[in-house]
């Protein structure tokens, strides 16, 4: 070995990383659909939903992208599969893996039955997951039955960056930190929070036309979430044309 240089020996973990990257670009034909998602009344929400509450207990912003992914997912199944050998298997249940980097590499397990949660209910399973993750409690299904994955870098000084499917599945999408751009509103240029989202997918199994419609819909869901957040992140607009949607009590008519 030429002098200055130091071996360094992977650990299973990050061994077993490397073989499934290789896997993953050697066979899956990759290509990359961005978009630009305004996270002004998806980040205004959280601050709804978390005002008063201990900082220990906060909803994090992930949970709500996680449950705007879950629901984009559910109207474009094909994305919530897996390849096996030759054949594209779409999957009922929407287990959504969740990039956590660990000291020795990163590992993607899964939340599973995302469909069945609300914002809350994620954000205390992806605490739970995430713990039990760095203690080495995972479950086998956590480890082996994510059907997509999302790998959020919006903590870091990340604006755009793309991400490679993990194997069986068939994509995967990468979210950056939240920046404040100038926009066109209405005629007018105006700042907003504005996080890149970029849709990394294996071209044997869908296109770019389903994946550009894939990411529309997760735009709809970010930029418009009042329909789906709960009740108390919902901005007044919302909360009052839910109340009038409300028949009257008895004795108030």
């Amino acid at each position: 070995m030429p002098e200055g240089r130091t071996p360094v020996t992977f650990s299973p973990m990050r061994a077993a990383i490397a073989r499934r990257m290789v896997q993953s670009k050697q066979q899956a034909p990759h290509f990359y659909v961005n978009a630009e998602l305004d996270l002004e009344a998806l980040a205004a929400a959280a601050e709804r939903l978390n005002a008063g509450r201990d900082p220990g207990a906060h909803v994090s912003l992930t949970a709500f992208l996680l449950k705007a992914v879950a629901l984009t997912l559910a109207e474009h199944r094909s994305f919530n599969a897996v390849w096996e050998g030759d054949s594209l298997q779409l999957v009922d249940a929407i287990n959504i893996g969740v990039a956590i980097a660990l000291d020795d590499g990163l590992i993607a397990p899964a939340l599973l039955g995302c469909e069945r949660l609300g914002v809350e209910e994620l954000a205390a399973a992806l605490g739970d997951l995430a713990a039990r993750t760095r203690a080495g409690r995972l479950r086998a299904p956590e480890l082996t039955e994510a059907t997509f994955t999302l790998s959020n870098l919006g903590m870091f000084e990340v604006s755009q960056f793309t991400a490679i499917v993990v194997p069986p599945q068939v994509a995967i999408l990468a979210t950056a930190r939240a920046e404040p751009r100038p926009v066109a509103r209405d005629g007018a240029v105006v700042v907003r929070r504005v996080m890149t989202a970029t849709l990394s997918s294996d071209h044997r199994a869908v296109d770019g036309a389903g994946a550009a419609r894939f990411v529309g819909t997760l735009k709809g869901f970010v930029e418009d979430p009042d329909p789906w957040v709960p009740a108390g992140a919902r901005g007044q607009g919302a909360a009052r044309d839910a109340g009038a949607a409300q028949p009257p009590a008895a004795g108030e008519r």
